[in-house]
């Protein structure tokens, strides 16, 4: 098997314990390894690809009896699947899906070493800590706790680490589902990153759980101009022009518009704050949430970010051209009247060309799957409300759902009221409680065990 190897920072502090010298649970060791093992996704083809990754899991699913497969779409990007048999043949497969791959991370920007897998204050961090390396140890050790017994799942369940969710699984579970959809055949439901995780409304813990995410679009823009010395007066430059695009479509006032999903969340928000929702704005109750406002406040209406600029070779020549990426996050079901808004508002000298498209997704919170989560929460977490919300961002259940298999996103943590989760995607000093890797183990267990 292959085991990482401890960064410098690590390096003392490889032992199984957290820093009190109390063992750790199995959850937040293979967290911690996962984490020591740099995958990062620059994006665009380019990462240091997840096949080491890819053999630890591979070689902890054999001992728990399992014949995983791998595959390599490119090389390095590499995938896990295994099948796990339920005890109900006739029951509907479940996929339990992950990602290995992460989004960089600039070590001057964080406090510890971001692939160190650092135990300090009854955290792990590191990258991956929340997207999504934890999840990927609890659903090991919640198949572990099942397996382990000499028990099953109650249905069959199909265990996936996918690479590339990062870059929209372009090479991970858009490959399996195109190439290899046979490794989810009966599998009618699926379950995922972001979701089952709590917040903290008015003093009362209540926890999310994902019914919903947003199309992605993902944008090139590209600005054509005339090259010149760059002391010239020219009225034809490539930048000016992209930088009114850029500006134009990061300004936009997107209309707030409500689905049935954050139609429902919203009802359920103002029930728990005590606020008239004829009164109080969705923005304003959404903000009332605190840390999970900035997650679900892009579930409320469109976005167009941008995120990348390129353009020039030297301080003194206008260059002819420039070029900016913008991340589009558009409703389930509004992608092209977006798309044709955006050319809109950038106008007819700007090119845009589409890098990668994918759909939006909502399903209703209702039927056996979402009263199971519900009730696996409330085992452990009695009397805390579970609503239902979509996320402003995408996972792999989209690729998942060209199988017509219905997605959700469930990787339960229970999280003091002062930790800005949702902030952490994608952040800065990334980190999950260790108790939190616990409580999702044994929620995944239930589940499993029960559905």
């Amino acid at each position: 098997m292959v085991t990482p190897e401890p960064t410098a920072s690590s390096a003392a502090l490889s032992a199984d314990t957290d820093e009190n010298g109390v063992a750790l649970d199995e959850t937040a060791i293979i967290a911690r390894d996962l984490i020591r093992f740099d995958t990062t996704n620059y994006g665009e083809g380019r990462s240091n690809g997840e096949a080491d990754a890819a053999e630890y899991l591979e070689a902890k699913l054999v001992a728990l009896g399992l014949t995983p497969q791998m595959f390599e779409s490119a090389p390095g990007r590499v995938s896990v699947v295994a099948r796990v048999e339920g005890a109900n043949p006739d029951a509907d497969a479940l996929v339990l899906h992950g990602h290995t791959d992460v989004v960089p991370a600039d070590p001057a920007n964080w406090s510890v070493d971001p692939f160190g897998g650092l135990i300090k204050d009854g955290l792990l961090w590191g990258r991956g800590a929340v997207d999504m390396k934890d999840m990927d140890a609890m659903m090991i050790t919640a198949l572990g706790d099942i397996l382990g017994s000499g028990r099953q799942p109650a249905r069959d369940i199909i265990v996936g680490y996918f690479a590339d969710e990062e870059d929209g699984g372009r090479l991970g579970s858009h490959y399996l589902v195109r190439e290899h959809p046979e490794l989810f055949a009966g599998a009618t439901e699926a379950i995922s990153e972001v979701g089952g995780y709590s917040i903290t409304l008015n003093g009362t813990r209540a926890y999310l759980l994902q019914t919903g995410e947003k199309a992605l679009i993902w944008v090139k823009l590209i600005s054509r101009g005339s090259a010149s010395h760059g002391s010239r007066v020219m009225h034809n430059n490539a930048i000016t022009k992209l930088a009114e695009a850029v500006a134009t479509l990061g300004r936009e006032p997107w209309p707030l518009r409500l689905t049935d999903t954050t139609t429902e969340l919203i009802g359920e928000l103002a029930r728990i704050l005590e606020q008239d929702p004829q009164k109080v704005g969705p923005d304003e109750l959404v903000l009332a949430t605190g840390t999970a406002g900035g997650f679900i406040q892009g579930a409320l209406r469109t976005t167009t970010n941008p995120t990348m600029l390129t353009a020039g070779y030297k301080h003194n020549v206008i260059p002819d051209t420039a070029e900016a990426l913008i991340d589009i996050r558009a409703l389930p079901g509004e992608e092209d009247a977006v798309l044709a808004r955006v050319r809109e508002l950038i106008g007819p000298d700007i090119e845009i060309q589409i890098m990668h498209q994918d759909i939006g997704l909502e399903t209703a919170f209702s039927g056996p799957l979402v009263d199971a989560m519900t009730n696996a929460l409330g085992t452990h977490d009695p009397g805390a409300p579970v609503l239902p919300y979509m996320l402003s961002g995408g996972t792999d259940n989209k690729a998942l759902s060209l199988l017509g298999i219905k997605g959700y996103g469930f990787a339960p943590l229970k999280l003091p009221a002062e930790l800005d989760f949702p902030g952490m995607f994608h952040g800065v000093d990334e980190r999950v409680p260790l108790d939190a890797l616990v409580f999702g183990r044994q929620v995944l267990t239930d589940l499993l065990l029960d559905y």
